[in-house]
């Protein structure tokens, strides 16, 4: 296993000198450079994580370690590959060409591979412990690489790397605690937590591609930072012990706090939505607008709202209707980020799209 953990990292720095060598016919050797000495120490992290985690490619930490490493493990280090790659274009300064293509394509795949070896892991019945924390310690760097290129690009503003730093002091944390034998409190699994994670790759995978107006990414950008750092707030405060989420008080407020979100907030945001859209796009000659109007329709009516609203978003990010949003384009543009993010709550039409969020694929 240890051997296989080697010789994917050989081919993977293999990878990399084919790539560079690919790229310094359009962009000059000294360019390339750079961004395979990056790119290569990123490399070198993954492998390395990898490595000093190979005895737990098991099921279960007291169960038998597999043979190999699995298909599903195989692909989560393609993603860390993928991660690696795009954070060598860091050192490079922005392209107007085609090669300003390339960093979000990779950081694309890479997002999507995140739900594609959870798939695979469950339906080969092979998940592993290695797995599941190698997965982690990817969305990290990945969320810590692509939005530093992105604030290089201009597509995002400075303070969302607060995003990008928040895993890692999370962990800083637990470690203090448990050098000063301070108690570490269980966190319990949360569908919204999952959500808030996932939903930043796909939102950082999309800013990086070229068509999208950094204007309005940049505004979403908050939309998407705000929650998942109160998530963040509320999780240390459950892990320190200062929030007691098994205490039938708290269990009760946190749903109550549900009901009220599913019941009152999120249909207000879709009435929100087609409100604001209609008075934006009313009188406007921009070939979107029907687009726009339809997807705003949709998420109205909860049909299939959480899809509906990231066309939404695309939409408005690639060409908003008339000029710079107003104080109705920024209430429309957060209010379908908060449908995203929630879902549509009651009085929906049909909420398939909630499920696919929520479920683990292949289980």
């Amino acid at each position: 296993m240890k051997q296989e953990l080697q010789g994917i990292g050989l081919l993977g720095g293999v990878a990399l000198a084919v790539c560079a060598t690919a790229l310094g016919v359009f962009l000059g050797w000294s360019a390339v450079d750079q961004w395979l000495l990056l790119a290569l120490l990123l490399w070198g992290f993954v492998c390395q994580q990898s490595l000093r985690r190979h005895d737990l490619n098991r099921f279960t930490l007291d169960a038998d370690a597999y043979p190999d490493l699995g298909l599903a493990n195989r692909l989560t280090l393609l993603r860390g590959w993928l991660i690696a790659a795009t954070g060598g274009f860091l050192l490079l300064p922005a392209d107007a060409s085609w090669i300003a293509w390339i960093p979000a394509a990779l950081y694309s795949i890479a997002a999507i591979l995140d739900r594609v070896d959870g798939f695979v892991a469950r339906r080969t019945a092979r998940t592993s412990v290695l797995g599941n924390q190698l997965d982690t310690v990817f969305d990290a760097l990945g969320l810590l690489v692509a939005p530093l290129l992105a604030v290089s690009y201009g597509k995002v503003h400075w303070s969302y790397l607060f995003v990008s730093i928040a895993y890692y002091c999370f962990v800083w944390g637990l470690h203090w605690r448990r050098t000063h034998e301070l108690p570490v409190y269980p966190l319990a699994p949360s569908k919204l937590r999952r959500a808030l994670a996932g939903f930043q790759m796909g939102y950082v995978a999309v800013v990086l591609w070229p068509p999208f107006d950094a204007h309005i990414t940049v505004m979403a950008g908050f939309g998407f930072m705000v929650p998942l750092l109160i998530g963040f707030v509320v999780d240390w405060l459950v892990v320190s012990g200062r929030i007691d989420a098994a205490q039938p008080t708290t269990m009760s407020v946190f749903a109550r706090l549900t009901t009220l979100s599913e019941s009152i907030l999120q249909p207000i945001l879709r009435l929100l939505i087609m409100m604001t859209l209609l008075y934006v796009v009313m009188g406007n000659d921009s070939p979107l607008a029907i687009p726009v109007l339809i997807a705003a329709t949709l998420v109205l009516l909860g049909l299939g709202g959480r899809i509906a609203a990231l066309a939404l978003l695309m939409l408005l990010a690639w060409q908003f209707p008339g000029d710079t949003p107003d104080v109705f384009g920024t209430l429309a543009l957060y209010s379908a980020i908060g449908v995203l993010l929630l879902g549509c709550g009651r009085f929906s039409l049909w909420q398939w799209d909630d499920l696919w969020v929520n479920r683990q694929d292949g289980a």
